[in-house]
């Protein structure tokens, strides 16, 4: 099996200012550029695909998986290309782009078979884990607070979205796909439903651990 070279062996040839230069020309140039820049970072995202898969996928999906991944990347390069200010190397930017894509379609591929658990119920796990005989007193009634507090004052939606990501580890991309919503929506979901959480513990004269550290401070 042929070796993949880690992103920061490849990152050598042209320098920045040619780079920019034949990307933003037209013509052959620019198609070469194109086309060389597209197997460089077919490389990086190959190379991170096999670090995040151990190996598990198929070589026919490898493959097909890089290419998309270096296909989204150059993409987003070229309509970004105003933003590359020259603080490193211009293929190490670019191979930025491609290490992304890996990493979010390796973890969507990771999950195409999994049941999403994004169940409300899935909160009681929590006291049941925490409050047991060694959990003190103060504790165990802040998680029963916070259990009543999701779900007397959360959404259904906002519900499902605090237990899939706080909880089981959802990745918010795969999650985003399964809603047909955007991770910026979820971010925002995320936020209003913690802001209710504080405000229903702090009627009750409570907080969570992450305010009491900001008040101590």
């Amino acid at each position: 099996m042929p070796t993949v070279d880690r992103p920061s062996e490849i990152a050598r040839g042209a320098d920045s200012s040619e780079w920019l230069e034949r990307l933003t020309s037209t013509g052959p140039e620019r198609d070469a550029a194109i086309g060389e820049l597209h197997a460089l970072l077919v490389r990086a995202a190959s190379f991170e695909i096999r670090r995040r898969s151990s190996g598990h996928l198929r070589a026919d999906d490898h493959e097909d998986l890089a290419q998309q991944c270096a296909d989204d990347a150059l993409v987003a390069i070229l309509g970004k290309l105003d933003d590359f200010r020259g603080a490193s190397r211009f293929t190490t930017w670019a191979y930025k782009f491609a290490l992304y894509e890996a990493a979010v379609k390796t973890r969507r591929l990771a999950w195409r078979a999994r049941e999403m658990p994004i169940e409300a119920d899935a909160w009681a796990l929590i006291a049941d884990a925490r409050s047991g005989p060694q959990a003190d007193a103060e504790i165990a009634e802040l998680l029963t607070a916070l259990k009543d507090a999701i779900a007397t004052e959360l959404t259904v939606h906002q519900r499902e979205v605090l237990v899939a990501l706080a909880l089981n580890g959802v990745p918010i991309d795969v999650l985003a796909d399964r809603l047909n919503t955007t991770r910026g929506a979820l971010y925002k979901t995320l936020h209003d439903a913690r802001q209710k959480l504080r405000a229903a513990l702090a009627a009750r004269g409570m907080a969570l651990d992450d305010d009491r550290r900001q008040e101590t401070t």
